[in-house]
């Protein structure tokens, strides 16, 4: 449980910032995302990152309960995912890129998901079990 409270309160407050700069400026964020994805090497970066990232958290807590830790396990698998979407499919991701970046509307839905997910971490992170 100590390894899940930890990892919540990193990713929750992460969460909640990245979707409130997203929600705030959500045409310069439709533009980092046309940039990053037109560099090559920072979509392979990114996957790397993200890969990275998957493999630290599941390694660190692999753990599959009916219980909210299995969210933070959930998560770094599909950080794995995410990595190897990046490394291997690359192409891919552009063309999907290209037809999110064209409607601000999914950005915002992205933002509403991700603000939700990370209120729930870090209520659990810092309050529910302090």
């Amino acid at each position: 449980m100590e390894t899940s409270l930890f990892i919540a309160k990193i990713i929750g407050p992460c969460c909640i910032i990245v979707s409130i700069g997203i929600m705030l400026h959500r045409k310069f964020f439709q533009k980092i995302m046309e940039d990053y994805f037109k560099n090559s090497a920072l979509v392979f970066f990114g996957g790397i990152f993200a890969l990275i990232i998957g493999f630290v958290i599941v390694l660190t807590h692999n753990v599959w309960t009916n219980s909210w830790p299995v969210i933070i396990t959930i998560y770094g698998w599909c950080g794995i995912l995410k990595g190897i979407w990046l490394i291997v499919f690359p192409n891919s991701v552009l063309k999907f890129t290209q037809l999110y970046a064209k409607n601000t509307t999914f950005l915002l839905i992205q933002a509403i998901i991700i603000i939700v997910f990370g209120l729930i971490l870090t209520h659990l992170g810092y309050f529910a079990y302090s």
